[in-house]
């Protein structure tokens, strides 16, 4: 008998809440030459193409160099972004309420972000159309 494996579905996240939405929405328009588009449904902050701040059900997620991360994991509730378990966003870490409410800590750790952002190579937009099609093994290759 032929074992059958059945697809992995993804997990029900919730929407993040509209206080959280508007507050990350708030402190991300601030900061310059930022473009704010969606990551998994939701609000995200991008600098030339790299993703380094976003809402994630009711967290805030942001990317930051070995450094921060570091400085920021100390903090208590600060922990790695897993979107799904087990699967682990490198250089991601889920930002503690504490500093969420925080009207001056938020900010400075978004701004951190940015910076780390601005540090990586811009990423090229992603060219609409079709996908190149496989390559066929043992064909004269």
């Amino acid at each position: 008998m032929a074992v059958t494996s059945r697809p992995k579905s993804m997990p029900k996240w919730r929407p993040a809440p509209a206080s959280l939405i508007q507050q990350f929405a708030g402190a991300v328009e601030r900061i310059p030459s930022v473009e704010q588009r969606k990551m998994f449904g939701y609000p995200a902050a991008f600098l030339n193409g790299n993703m380094f701040a976003g809402l994630f059900q009711d967290h805030v997620v942001v990317r930051l160099s070995v450094e921060d991360r570091a400085e920021l994991g100390r903090t208590a509730g600060a922990r790695p972004f897993e979107p799904m378990p087990g699967r682990p966003m490198r250089e991601y870490l889920v930002v503690p309420e504490a500093v969420v409410d925080s009207a001056t800590d938020l900010p400075e750790w978004l701004e951190r972000a940015r910076r780390f952002a601005a540090s990586l190579p811009a990423k090229q937009a992603a060219k609409k159309g079709k996908k190149p099609s496989p390559t066929r093994k043992g064909r004269g290759q």
